[in-house]
């Protein structure tokens, strides 16, 4: 949706976050049932717009999510008093594809071993990318790539070849959490990709910039957020396919799958995760944590 945000000229994304208080405009869509809950609260801060995401990936489901995603440009247009059009969507539509591609880029280096960057400072590039200003992060992130290609073309990493390459999957790790991937890497393990909405997911699909008309556009963007193979569809089989996928091109030797407590959505689908990576003999952890600190002992015994 940051296309329809930024294509409405004079309103900054960084407004709405992290702060919400001093947000205009709270987006949220219903992934669980505790983000439903959530929004209740949140409007005793903040205005709060709520998105009608649906379960399934049915002709009818994505109607629906075309209709919330054309009644979010008009709310949109309404806070901030600019007209989208279709010259200012499709540059945001490619300026935003942009940012994917680099991250996409920098995400391809991990696949060499030696790794040239630890996990915990991938994921933090992609965490910067949801807040940062978009020039900026472009330049600075695209600047990165060049230095981590340089890496792996003279064949140095921030690890020994010989490490135990690991992918994270599971659920989402939204800013400050990067827990987990500091305490692999500082227990003998470097993370070489994160399987969620904050890796992979991220930047994997792009946004169709063909189209000429403004409600072309609201499709193609509509269509890339169902794309997505987040643990709140039913069925997912896109995804299990996806991490068997990941596994094989990055050479994992493992999988840890993180799951915050009382993330069901992400807990019961470890099931048919855990399965379906056996089958290529590739091992998984399932560790259940918060965004707390006091469990970091346990975490990092386990």
């Amino acid at each position: 949706l940051c296309p329809l945000i930024k294509s409405s000229l004079g309103f900054k994304l960084s407004r709405m976050c992290p702060y919400f208080q001093s947000a205009d405009l709270v987006v949220g869509e219903t992934t669980c049932d505790g983000k439903k809950k959530m929004y209740e609260i949140l409007r005793d801060f903040a205005p709060v717009y709520v998105m009608e995401l649906p379960q399934t990936k049915s002709l009818p489901a994505k109607e629906l999510w075309f209709e919330e995603v054309k009644r979010f440009k008009v709310e949109v247009e309404k806070l901030t008093g600019n007209q989208i059009d279709e010259k200012s969507l499709g540059e945001a539509i490619k300026f935003t594809n942009r940012r994917r591609k680099i991250l996409q880029r920098l995400n391809e280096t991990r696949q060499a071993n030696p790794a040239p960057i630890s996990g915990r400072d991938a994921l933090l590039v992609s965490m910067i990318a949801f807040f940062d200003d978009y020039n900026r992060f472009s330049e600075k992130a695209s600047a990165l790539c060049e230095e981590l290609e340089a890496r792996v073309a003279q064949r140095e990493g921030v690890s020994d070849p010989s490490t135990p390459r690991l992918m994270i999957s599971g659920t989402p790790m939204a800013a400050p959490n990067w827990k987990l991937p500091h305490l692999i890497e500082t227990s003998g393990g470097v993370v070489v990709c994160e399987e969620a909405c904050t890796g992979q997911r991220l930047f994997r699909e792009l946004v169709d910039e063909s189209n000429s008309s403004v409600e072309a556009q609201l499709r193609a963007i509509s269509e890339r957020a169902l794309k997505y193979d987040c643990a709140c569809f039913t069925p997912n089989d896109d995804r299990i396919r996806n991490i068997v996928k990941l596994a094989k091109e990055y050479h994992v030797n493992g999988v840890v799958y993180g799951v915050l407590q009382n993330c069901q959505t992400y807990s019961v689908e470890s099931y048919r995760v855990e399965q379906a990576l056996k089958r290529i003999n590739v091992p998984m952890y399932k560790v259940e944590y918060d965004y707390g600190i006091g469990d970091v002992g346990q975490l990092k015994t386990r």
